[in-house]
């Protein structure tokens, strides 16, 4: 009896669901919001599933480099997909409470798909790596098999290193107050509201930072060799298709790595949590709306592919 008792005193202290503070100075703009994000949506959905069409539709475009860009639109359509979802509901509906376990399913999907996005984006690098610098070994390397592994390899690989702190997270009290400062279930807000200790939170989270920390520096690394190899390239019209290539992949790689450190790097910085907000929206919102044009769709070979579709769907007419 005292342990039911204990049971049912624990359940009223511990919160049962959150509220989503989304961006409470523009309130009363929630219907201009709702729009101006769908349409963002839209456009992020409508050039990534593009992407892949055109990539498993055309023969010319089925390279491993292409092969890696249909799966980084892929798995970021589901990313973005974790976020506006829930932000358009909140729009359209003023419903902005969340259960403790969509929070937490939030979160770690949210963190699992982009760990996942910064894998295959490292994967992008070694791929340009071999076929720029080590052309010689690149068909060997980098075959169909390869190619498969590798993205599994990255799915399993930010499953694992995501599933910890999101399992650790749901091992702690939430005595209130039950208000996150964002428009999403993210690991660093949850965290603060905790009424537990999270030093061990936090300690994995600073060693799963410094690791990821480490695969940029692989990457640049990997990119600063490419860089050297292109500079010393004959042709000028070689050195000018590996530099249109690899700067794209640059552009979004400083988009997405700039945001996250700016955010995660002292999650527990509470007055910090507004300007969070926003930087947020450059990976959630604008690099997904952008990624489309600056990785593939400004390329030549995409524009080809693009012309013979529209040419078949006309003969076929």
């Amino acid at each position: 009896m005292e342990k039911l008792m204990m049971m049912d005193a624990w359940n009223e202290i511990n919160v049962q669901e959150f509220i989503l503070e989304g961006f409470y100075a523009v309130q009363n703009l929630e219907k201009v919001l709702f729009l101006v994000y769908l349409l963002a949506y839209l456009a992020s959905i409508t050039g990534s599933t593009l992407i892949i069409t055109i990539t498993w539709a055309d023969r010319h475009l089925q390279t491993p480099m292409y092969f890696f860009l249909s799966s980084f639109s892929f798995f970021e359509c589901c990313f973005i997909t974790t976020v506006i979802s829930k932000l358009l509901a909140i729009f359209l509906s003023g419903k902005q409470t969340i259960s403790f376990a969509a929070c937490l399913v939030q979160a770690f999907v949210f963190l699992f798909l982009g760990a996942t996005v910064f894998f295959l984006m490292t994967v992008l690098s070694l791929d340009r790596y071999l076929a720029i610098c080590r052309p010689l070994y690149y068909p060997t390397f980098m075959n169909r098999r390869m190619c498969f592994r590798l993205v599994t390899a990255c799915l399993a690989l930010g499953f694992l290193l995501m599933i910890v702190p999101v399992v650790m997270l749901s091992q702690l009290s939430f005595c209130g107050p039950n208000v996150i400062p964002h428009f999403f279930c993210d690991f660093g807000p949850l965290t603060n509201l905790s009424c537990s200790d999270t030093s061990s939170v936090e300690i994995l989270a600073v060693s799963l930072a410094l690791f990821i920390l480490l695969i940029l520096i692989t990457t640049i690394i990997a990119y600063s060799h490419i860089v050297v190899t292109i500079v010393h390239l004959s042709s000028a019209k070689e050195r000018h298709k590996a530099f249109s290539t690899c700067s794209s992949h640059c552009m979004v790689l400083s988009l997405m790595y700039s945001s996250c450190v700016f955010i995660y790097v002292k999650p527990k910085q509470t007055t910090r949590l507004d300007c969070n907000r926003e930087v947020a929206l450059v990976n959630t919102v604008v690099t997904p709306v952008l990624n489309p044009v600056i990785y593939t769709l400004q390329n030549k070979q995409v524009h080809q592919a693009l012309k013979d579709a529209l040419s078949r769907v006309k003969l076929q007419k």
